[in-house]
């Protein structure tokens, strides 16, 4: 078995496609390779990720399955502990957080925060993503950009946006697992 070495932010974004494609409820299984290029990773950085989420109890031994509830508890409690984030400079980039669009209605806020990226089209306070390649990957996969927002509530959200983002977390997994 091999040695646990913590924990990277890349491990998040790999999960959370993962449970992105569980949503997606194709049945069909998925390779390494899919994964690196969604995510626009290489596939052993796919692989050593997956290999720390499974020691880490975050997927089961056959890496393949998201272990629910474990996962539920990193993101809720350790999360903004482990990867810490406070909003930076003003200017362009993709919709993050609560302003992210499938969510800015729920959530009204005066802050916009946004990933950096220079085809951004909205202001607002950065938010430096968990890794480089989300806003590429989320422009590309609506589902994982909105489970990357939920994500990143957690990280910068005050009380209401982090509630807001474990229960609709917990819907996620919750009807992710059942697929």
């Amino acid at each position: 078995m091999k040695k646990h070495s913590g924990m990277r932010p890349l491990d998040v974004v790999v999960l959370m496609k993962l449970v992105a494609l569980q949503l997606e409820n194709t049945k069909k299984p998925w390779t390494l390779r899919e994964i690196a290029q969604s995510l626009f990773l290489s596939a052993s950085e796919v692989s050593e990720s997956l290999n720390r989420s499974s020691i880490a109890g975050l997927l089961d031994g056959s890496k393949k399955q998201i272990q629910a509830l474990n996962l539920l508890d990193f993101l809720q409690y350790g999360l903004k502990y482990v990867f810490p984030q406070q909003p930076g400079a003003y200017q362009r980039g993709m919709p993050t957080a609560h302003s992210a669009p499938m969510f800015k209605d729920a959530l009204v806020s005066s802050e916009t925060y946004v990933w950096p990226e220079p085809f951004g089209q909205t202001s607002g306070f950065v938010i430096e993503p968990l890794y480089p390649t989300i806003p590429k990957a989320c422009r590309e996969d609506e589902q994982l950009w909105a489970l990357m927002a939920l994500v990143e509530m957690l990280r910068v959200g005050k009380t209401r946006e982090v509630k807001f983002a474990v229960t609709h977390l917990k819907d996620f997994l919750k009807y992710a697992k059942s697929q």
